[in-house]
C-alpha cells in the first residue's frame, strides 16, 4: 500500500481519481493500493521565538539576536486534526511507502518533508514530479516515481530559505522597531526590493529636465535633425530651409526579421498580465494556480521559457488547443522545435495550456482566468510561429549645409505578431526616391521637447528589476539570479503593500508602486547588507547551489547568524529618526520636559521623543480614585498652562463630587512629572 500526500484537498482529489482511490474516509481516499490525502498548504510552521524562551514574546534589545539551535516546528490549532490523521495513516502497517504529491517546487518540498519529519517517519520516500495535472500526465507521474533522495538538496536549500527569513524577519524587525519606537517589518527579500523602489524615487526627485529642439522639414515625407541644445540653432535652420530645395544623400532599405519570443516563464505572464490586462502578479499567479488545478494550463510556478525535447510531438496539439482558446487561427507553419530545449528546462517546463484546454466552455471561466488563459495561449501561437520580417527604410537628405533623416518600415511577412494583444504604433511607409533626387520643401518647423526622467515602477517593470538584480555580479552558469524567486515575487510585493511601505498610485491607465514616506525612511536607516539586491540575489543563487549539493546548508546559515551578529553589536541609530518616522499621532501639545511634540495613544499621552520617558497615563490611579479620565482637553491644558480644571471629582469619604484644580508638578522620577491638587 501507498499513501500519497497532495498539497491540497482538490489536488489530492484528482489523483485519487487516477488512482482509484474512491472510497471515502476522514480525511484521505482510499482505494487501488492507494490511500491519498492532504496537507491544508503548511500544516506545520516555524515556531515563534517565545517558544525557545519565554521572555523573547517580550521584546528587547537586550535579547537580540535570537538564533534557535535547533529550529522548532509547531502545528496551529485548526490544522492539528489533519496532521493527527497523516501521522496515523504514517503509522499504518500496510503503508510501505509514502509518495509526496506536494507541488513539485521548493515550496511542496518543504511543506512534504516538514509533516513527513513530525510524524516520525522513516519509510521510503517517493517523488511524483508533474507539471500538469491532467489524467494522462497523473498516471505518466506515477508510472515513473523516483527516489525522494534525489531531491534531499531541494528540501536543504527550502529549508535554508524558511529559516534565514526567520531569523532576518524576527532579528532585524525587533531591532529597528525598538530603535525607532514604531513597528517597522524587515525581511530577507522585502527589503531590497523595496530600496529598488526609494532609489527610483531618489532618481525620479533628483532628475533635472533639459529642453531639446529638432528641425523638421516637409518634403514629401517628414525628415528631421538630431537633437539641438540651443533653440537660435534650431531656429536658423528652419529659417534658412523654408522654401528651399532638398538633395537626396542616400537611400538604405535593408530586411530584417525579429525571432518570435520564448513561451511564457511565470514572471514574464505575470508582467505581460499586468501591462495588458492590468492585473497584479497575485492576482496573475491566483488565476493560473485555479487554471492548473482545473487541468487547463501547466504549473505555474515556473522559471522556464522553452518545453523540453521530449515534447516536440505534442506542439501540434497544445497549438489546437491554444487556438481554440484564443478563437484564432493556428500559425501556417508551427516551428515546434523552437520551443523545445530540454538543455534550457530547469525543474518545470514552460507555462502552456493544456490539450484539456480545447474543450472547455471559456464562458463558464471567471473573467480573470480566462484572460490569464488567453494570454498563455497566445504566448504559445506566437512562440511557435515563423519570424515577424519587414524593410526598414533611412532616407538621408541634405538642405542648407545640414543633414536630416526619415525612417520608414514595410511589413513583408506579419509572422508572430499577428498573435500580439497589443499593437505596436505602425511606422508609415517612405515614397520611393533615388540618390541625387530633389525634393521641394513646403515646411520647416522647430519641434521642441524635453528629456524625461526614470518611469515609476510598474509591477511588470519591478518584476523585471527583481528578475535582473545582480544579475551583473553572478556568475554566467548562475541558474538563479535575481532578487527571490518567480514564486515568491508576487508575494513580497503584497507584503510591502499591506506592511504600509509602499501603495499602489493609479496615473491614467497605468498603475504604480510608489513607496511611502514609511517606506523611504526605512531604507534611510537600514544598513547595506540588509538592502542590498546584489547581495540578496547571492543569497538566492547559493540557495540553489545548497539545491544542487555544492555547500553545505551549515554555511549558508552561519553567514546570515553572522550578519545578524555584526547588525546588533555594530549599528548605530541614525539622529533625528523622530523626523523618519512621526508616529502619525494628533499632536496634543509639548513636553515639559524637552519641547518635543506630545502625542495621544489609546493608553496615554507620550512624548514623541524617544529618548523622553514623560507619559500622561489616561487611567492613573490618581484619576481612578477621583473616578475620572484624563481626557484629551484635559491633557492639552496641562501641557499648556501647567493646570486644568477637574469639574465632578468624586470623594470616597463623603461620597459627593465636588470641583478642584489639577497640577503639573516634577516628582523627579521617570515621568519626571505628577498630577497634585491645588490646594489654595
Amino acid at each position: 500500500m501507498r499513501l500519497v500526500i497532495a498539497e491540497k484537498p482538490s489536488v489530492a482529489q484528482s489523483i485519487a481519481a487516477v488512482l482509484g482511490a474512491k472510497s471515502r474516509h476522514d480525511g484521505y481516499l482510499e482505494g487501488g493500493g492507494y490511500i491519498v490525502s492532504w496537507c491544508f498548504g503548511h500544516l506545520a510552521e516555524l515556531a515563534d521565538a517565545a517558544v525557545y524562551n519565554a521572555d523573547d514574546a517580550k521584546w528587547t534589545l537586550a535579547a537580540l539576536p535570537i538564533i534557535p539551535a535547533p529550529f522548532r516546528f509547531i502545528i496551529r490549532s485548526d490544522k492539528q486534526n489533519q496532521f493527527d490523521i497523516l501521522r496515523e495513516l504514517m503509522r499504518r502497517e500496510d503503508v510501505a511507502e509514502v509518495v509526496n504529491a506536494c507541488d513539485a517546487g521548493r515550496e511542496g518540498e518543504l511543506i512534504f518533508r516538514t509533516v513527513y519529519c513530525l510524524a516520525g517517519c522513516s519509510k521510503p520516500i517517493l517523488r511524483l514530479w508533474i507539471s500538469s495535472m491532467e489524467d494522462d500526465a497523473i498516471r505518466s507521474g506515477f508510472q515513473q516515481l523516483k527516489s525522494g533522495r534525489d531531491y534531499d538538496g531541494l528540501h536543504q536549500s527550502a529549508l535554508c530559505r524558511a529559516k534565514a527569513d526567520w531569523l532576518v524577519g524576527i532579528n532585524a524587525t525587533r531591532y529597528f522597531s525598538l530603535t525607532y519606537g514604531r513597528t517597522l517589518n524587515i525581511g530577507r527579500v522585502m527589503s531590497p526590493t523595496l530600496a529598488l523602489l526609494v532609489q527610483r524615487e531618489a532618481e525620479i526627485s533628483a532628475f533635472a529636465a533639459e529642453p531639446f529642439y529638432t528641425v523638421q522639414l516637409d518634403c514629401g515625407f517628414p525628415s528631421t535633425t538630431d537633437r539641438m541644445k540651443d533653440r537660435k540653432d534650431a531656429d536658423a535652420i528652419a529659417n534658412a530651409c523654408k522654401g528651399k530645395t532638398v538633395t537626396v544623400k542616400s537611400v538604405e532599405r535593408k530586411e530584417k526579421s525579429e525571432k518570435a519570443p520564448a513561451l511564457y516563464d511565470l514572471t514574464s505572464l505575470q508582467r505581460d498580465a499586468n501591462r495588458v490586462l492590468g492585473y497584479t502578479s497575485q492576482q496573475t499567479l491566483d488565476y493560473l494556480q485555479a487554471l492548473y488545478e482545473k487541468k487547463l494550463c501547466t504549473y505555474p510556478r515556473t522559471d522556464s521559457r522553452y518545453l523540453t525535447d521530449d515534447m516536440e510531438g505534442s506542439v501540434p496539439g497544445l497549438v489546437a488547443a491554444a487556438a481554440a482558446v484564443c478563437g484564432m487561427e493556428k500559425p501556417p507553419t508551427i516551428c515546434a522545435k523552437q520551443v523545445c530545449s530540454s538543455k534550457k528546462v530547469t525543474d518545470h517546463h514552460a507555462i502552456v495550456p493544456t490539450i484539456s484546454a480545447e474543450k472547455v466552455d471559456m464562458a463558464s471561466l471567471p473573467l480573470g482566468e480566462r484572460e490569464v488563459l488567453k494570454l498563455a495561449a497566445r504566448g504559445l501561437l506566437r512562440a511557435v510561429d515563423e519570424p515577424h520580417r519587414y524593410a526598414e527604410t533611412v532616407i538621408t537628405v541634405d538642405c542648407a549645409g545640414q543633414s536630416f533623416t526619415a525612417k520608414g518600415k514595410t511589413v513583408l511577412a506579419p509572422g508572430w505578431k499577428r498573435y500580439e494583444q497589443e499593437q505596436a504604433e505602425a511606422v508609415p511607409a517612405l515614397p520611393v526616391v533615388t540618390e541625387n533626387q530633389t525634393l521641394s520643401v513646403s515646411a520647416a518647423s522647430v519641434k521642441t521637447g524635453k528629456t524625461t526622467p526614470p518611469k515609476h515602477f510598474t509591477e511588470d517593470t519591478l518584476l523585471a528589476a527583481m528578475e535582473n538584480a545582480g544579475k551583473e555580479d553572478m556568475p554566467d552558469d548562475a541558474e538563479r539570479k535575481g532578487i527571490g524567486t518567480p514564486a515568491t515575487r508576487s508575494g513580497i510585493i503584497e507584503k510591502l503593500v499591506s506592511s504600509g511601505f509602499v501603495e499602489r498610485r493609479k496615473s491614467k491607465k497605468i498603475t504604480n508602486l510608489l513607496p511611502t514616506s514609511t517606506g523611504t525612511a526605512l531604507i534611510t536607516v537600514l544598513p547595506e547588507q540588509l538592502q542590498s539586491p546584489q547581495l540578496t540575489a547571492e543569497w538566492e543563487h547559493r540557495l540553489k547551489e545548497i539545491e544542487r549539493g555544492e555547500i553545505a546548508s551549515a554555511s549558508f546559515m552561519d553567514g546570515i547568524a553572522a550578519m545578524l551578529n555584526e547588525l546588533v553589536q555594530t549599528y548605530k541609530p541614525i539622529l533625528g529618526a523622530e523626523v523618519l518616522f512621526p508616529s502619525g499621532r494628533e499632536v496634543v501639545g509639548k513636553c515639559p520636559r524637552c519641547g518635543a511634540e506630545v502625542t495621544e495613544s489609546q493608553k496615554g499621552f507620550f512624548c514623541e521623543n524617544r529618548d523622553c520617558s514623560f507619559v500622561l497615563w489616561k487611567n492613573s490611579r490618581f484619576f481612578a480614585a477621583k473616578k475620572k479620565t484624563l481626557t484629551k482637553s484635559i491633557a492639552a491644558a496641562l501641557l499648556k498652562n501647567g493646570r486644568a480644571p477637574l469639574k465632578g471629582c468624586y470623594s470616597e469619604k463623603t461620597g459627593k463630587t465636588y470641583d478642584a484644580v489639577v497640577l503639573l508638578e516634577d516628582d523627579g522620577q521617570r515621568t519626571g512629572y505628577k498630577l497634585v491638587f491645588d490646594n489654595g
